[in-house]
């Protein structure tokens, strides 16, 4: 099996993306998270560039990766001047880092008006450059940027500068489709004429501005590429880099080679997620192998032929990247998503039973009230639960309240909500805070019943979302409000709808409260069938 290696490039390229930044702590703990899975390189940073950059290469060598080298990234040297008298070069060396990776012109329009040099010396900066860090005993990879525009501009100028790196010892001589506008064809062609002249290993690094960072990148690897550049969930400057999350995958599953070490794919959504969070950014739901979206099935014919075979309407096994099947369910489901819904809740249902026909016709009267439960299955949950008449509330509601007050046109708005439920016939009465009518109304809720129910404690929102389903109505329109809680370990998403905007709140809160005690009491039930399995196996 031939071996790809991958070299990651979020910390410096990625977080050149228009809403991403790290901290040091931040690109220590990926950079760690990354060593775990199995890159190969990872580029940690600008050298040259600001002092955050350096006191990473600082702190990332008391680490202690375990399979990953550390890069630093630059430039060659500046015309007219030696190596070692250049301030980026020696930034370089500063990083202290095992592989160097620098960035040299291959595009004659770039050497006339950017650099402002002749074509040799250009080709000088770039020789110099390598052989004073080979010298230095470092591995290093030659980035050539703007590599395939300089070949279909001028293919023996752009040849030539890699010609320049190669003499002078490079290990890796990587084209860059810096701007991001090669198509596959294109990348194959010219690979191919360039890996039949070099001995050194040929690498490929591509932007997605065609939308083609991917697909470019697994031609440049058929034609010849053995080191992958991109970074995790494509971030990266303009349109972004080369989504690595989608590349390894294709790489290992669809075309046979290998890039990381066994077993360790599984662990490409947990990845990808991690470096969103990281990042602060919501994960993309209908990213490729990794979103939430990926395996998720909504019409009753595929949710059938999924139920019978998976390989029907799956290309790959979701668990093989560390990603499960969803069966979403609306007015498009068939008995079959309702049926599955089921198992997952542990019913006892025929998908041919009445109980299946009642939930779907339910569901659809709710959808055309407004109800979506698509992206609100603990919702979903409790339908099937309210609909087969086995679902218990856990409280009785006996009034609310919401004030929201200003004193002055310069201070901030006050919320606070006043809550009374009651449960096993006692009463909470409470009152709360928050930052608006709805966290003050979740405050005033989750105190109300944390003294019956602790493990409400847990509970906290993580997004909330408002759609207007009429807006013709204007003010009175009708309102969708859909809520994500977790506990810390799960995560589910709840709907409430009406013509106002905190009743419709309070739905979706009520059924994120209650869906947490529907889940204590699964779990619970699970150790119970589980102890059962225990003593039968043993009788």
């Amino acid at each position: 099996m031939k071996r790809i290696y991958i070299y990651d490039t979020t910390l410096r390229d990625g977080a050149q993306g228009e809403g991403v930044s790290f901290s040091t702590a931040g690109k220590l703990r990926i950079a760690k998270r990354l060593d775990q899975f199995g890159v190969d390189y990872i580029e940690g940073g600008y050298a040259a560039s600001n002092p955050k950059d350096m006191e990473f290469f600082r702190e990332v060598k008391k680490q202690g990766l375990s399979h990953s080298k550390v890069a630093a990234f630059g430039s060659t040297r500046r015309a007219n001047i030696s190596a070692a008298e250049d301030a980026g070069v020696m930034a370089m060396m500063e990083a202290d880092t095992p592989v160097i990776t620098f960035f040299g012109k291959s595009w004659r329009l770039h050497v006339r008006d950017v650099l402002r040099t002749t074509d040799r010396e250009n080709l000088a900066m770039i020789g110099d450059t390598m052989r004073f860090f080979k010298e230095q005993g470092k591995e290093v990879v030659y980035d050539a940027e703007h590599f395939f525009d300089g070949y279909k501009d001028d293919p023996e100028y752009a040849l030539s500068t890699l010609m320049a790196a190669a003499e002078a010892g490079a290990d890796v001589l990587t084209l860059c489709d810096t701007n991001g506008g090669t198509l596959p064809h294109e990348i194959s062609e010219i690979v191919t004429d360039v890996a039949g002249r070099f001995d050194a290993a040929i690498g490929i690094h591509t932007h997605n501005d065609s939308e083609l960072g991917v697909a470019n990148s697994l031609a440049a690897v058929r034609a010849g590429a053995v080191h992958v550049q991109g970074t995790i969930n494509g971030f990266g400057e303009r349109c972004g880099n080369a989504n690595l999350v989608s590349i390894l995958p294709n790489l290992t599953l669809k075309m046979g080679y290998a890039c990381l070490k066994d077993g360790s794919l599984k662990q490409l959504r947990d990845v990808s997620q991690f470096v969103y969070e990281l990042a602060n950014l919501r994960p993309h739901n209908k990213a490729a192998y990794v979103g939430d979206s990926a395996f998720a099935h909504k019409a009753g014919m595929h949710v059938d032929g999924v139920r019978k075979n998976p390989q029907s309407f799956e290309h790959i096994k979701p668990e093989d990247v560390g990603n499960e099947r969803r069966i979403l369910v609306s007015e498009l489901s068939g008995a079959s998503n309702v049926f599955l819904k089921a198992v997952e809740m542990h019913l006892d249902m025929d998908k041919s039973s009445p109980e299946v026909r009642s939930i779907l016709k339910e569901l659809e009267r709710l959808e055309r009230e407004g109800y979506e439960f698509e992206a609100a299955e603990a919702s979903f949950k409790l339908l099937i639960q309210k609909v087969l008449k086995s679902h218990k509330s856990f409280f009785n509601l006996e009034g609310f309240r919401v004030m929201v007050e200003k004193d002055k046109k310069d201070e901030p708005c006050r919320s606070e909500a006043t809550v009374k439920v009651s449960v096993d016939g006692q009463t909470e009465h409470t009152v709360a805070e928050g930052d608006g009518p709805v966290n003050a109304l979740d405050n005033a809720l989750r105190r109300a019943l944390t003294r019956f129910y602790p493990q409400i404690a847990q509970v906290f929102l993580t997004d909330y979302r408002v759609r207007i389903l009429d807006p013709e109505e204007h003010t009175a329109a009708k309102t969708r409000v859909l809520i994500e809680s977790s506990d810390g370990h799960d995560s589910w998403s709840t709907v409430g709808v009406s013509e106002n905007i905190i009743e419709a709140s309070w739905e979706a809160l009520v059924d994120s409260v209650e869906y947490k005690m529907f889940l204590e009491e699964d779990k619970a039930g699970d150790g119970r069938r589980d102890s059962n399995e225990e003593k039968r196996s043993h009788t």
